[in-house]
Order: C-alpha cells, then structure tokens, then sequence
C-alpha cells in the first residue's frame, strides 16, 4: 500500500455556512432550503432534534432540553455565518432569547435565529400593522403564537387553525386547503402569515399575493430571508414572495 501526498482546500461554503436544528417531525424545511438557497457555494448543514408525534404544549416545550444537544452535532470543523432553529410555536413557548442561548451552547455562531424572530423582522420589513395568521395547530399552541405577535406590536385578526394534532399530517394539507384558510384570514389585514416550518407554504405565496394584493409570508420563507439578509447568501431568482423584493435579497 502505498501513501497519496495531498493538498487541503477551503471549506464548502465559501459564501455563506448555514446551520438548521430541524424537527425530527418535519419533512418540509430541508426541501424548502435547498429550493431558497441552490448556489452551491453555500452550505447548509441540518441537526435533528426529537420531536413528539402530536403538536401539544407539552412536545414542544420538551424540545429545550435537547436544544444544546441537537445544536452540538453540527460539523466542529465548520464555521457557521448563522444558525436557525427551525420550529415557531417551539420558539414561542420557550422564548427566543431562551432559544438563541441554547443554541449558543451548542455551536459557535455571531448569528442565531428562529422563525418567530425572523417574521417579526419581515413583517417590519414590508411595513404591517395588522395580520392575518393561519396555522395547523390546535388552540392552546395557536394562542401563544398569536400573543406573541401581539406582544411585538401587531394587531391580530383573524386567526385560522386547522386544529391538527398530529405533525406527521402538518405535512400532507393540501396547497389549496392552505389558500382557502389564507382568504378568511386576509380580512382587514395588512398581511398574512403562514405559520409552521412543517406547512407546504412555497408554492402559494405568489397567487395568493396576485389574489390578495398584500404580502404573504411563511414560517420557511421568512427564516430564508432573515438568514439571508445576515449572511449575504444569494436566494433563489424564484424566491417566493414580495419579501424578497420590498424586505431586499442580499
């Protein structure tokens, strides 16, 4: 056997190094990422974290435990721009400055964020003051969500839940079960959010903008912006949503 001599080159993400803590539950955000951010030269790397198989307050609120953990498991050789946790009720019951600090724990990184942080960002962005939401979760996790935004100096109108229970299904709502919840929740609103990293939100951000007239935005599509706006990563020509226009592609 004999020994190759060889020569080290730099890291994968020249432009930007991305990390996501994921949901062991969630199909939706890692398929989203690659659409939001195809430029090879950026890399996004993804830690699980367990998750229960029903949105409760309860599996949720179990998730801080493993937060250090799930963000320990990140490449140690990597030097992250940013680094998301990717849940926005989870965020909203364990709160963000709780997130950020546990994420901290587990991997260097000068920016850390979350859908919930990311959303009240855009939604400043493209100047709202009254919102529209819809989410997939029962009650007791669709409040907090809600007050958090009140909390942050919005005014909530309608709120639209499918009252799912089960995260397996978050998945599988249909597009056009998500437009029509949408609709209700556009009255008297100045935008709508869609929330849940887990919901299938990509495909009908620009029709319902064409249809509504006032942006539309979504737990994966404002966390794409937020990160992108920090690190400098270039989205997709694609990218859904007036957010990308109004809130500035970097």
């Amino acid at each position: 056997m004999k020994q190759a001599s060889f020569e080290l080159t730099g890291p994968i993400g020249s432009r930007a190094t991305l990390g996501l803590v994921v949901l062991q539950a969630d199909e939706t955000l890692e398929q989203d990422f690659r659409r939001l951010f195809p430029d090879r030269e950026v890399a996004i790397y993804v830690s699980r974290i367990p998750s229960g198989e029903e949105l409760s307050t309860d599996s949720i609120a179990a998730m801080e435990a493993e937060l250090p953990r799930s963000s320990s498991l990140f490449p140690r050789a990597a030097r992250f721009d940013a680094v998301a946790y990717g849940c926005t009720s989870g965020t909203t019951l364990i709160g963000a400055e709780a997130v950020a600090a546990m994420l901290r724990r587990g991997v260097d990184a000068p920016m850390v964020t979350d859908p919930l942080t990311a959303a009240i960002a855009a939604l400043r962005a493209v100047a709202v003051t009254r919102l529209g939401l819809v989410t997939p979760y029962v009650e007791t996790v669709a409040g907090p969500v809600r007050d958090a935004f009140t909390a942050s100096g919005f005014k909530v109108g309608e709120v639209l839940t499918f009252g799912e229970e089960v995260e397996a299904r978050v998945a599988r709502i249909a597009p056009g079960s998500i437009m029509a919840a949408a609709r209700m929740a556009s009255v008297g609103a100045d935008a709508v959010f869609l929330s849940c990293t887990n919901l299938r939100t990509l495909d009908v951000i620009d029709a319902l903008e064409a249809e509504l007239g006032i942006p539309v935005l979504s737990s994966n599509q404002v966390l794409a912006w937020h990160l992108a706006r920090a690190t400098g990563a270039p989205v997709a020509r694609d990218a859904p949503g007036r957010l990308f226009k109004v809130g500035g592609r970097v």
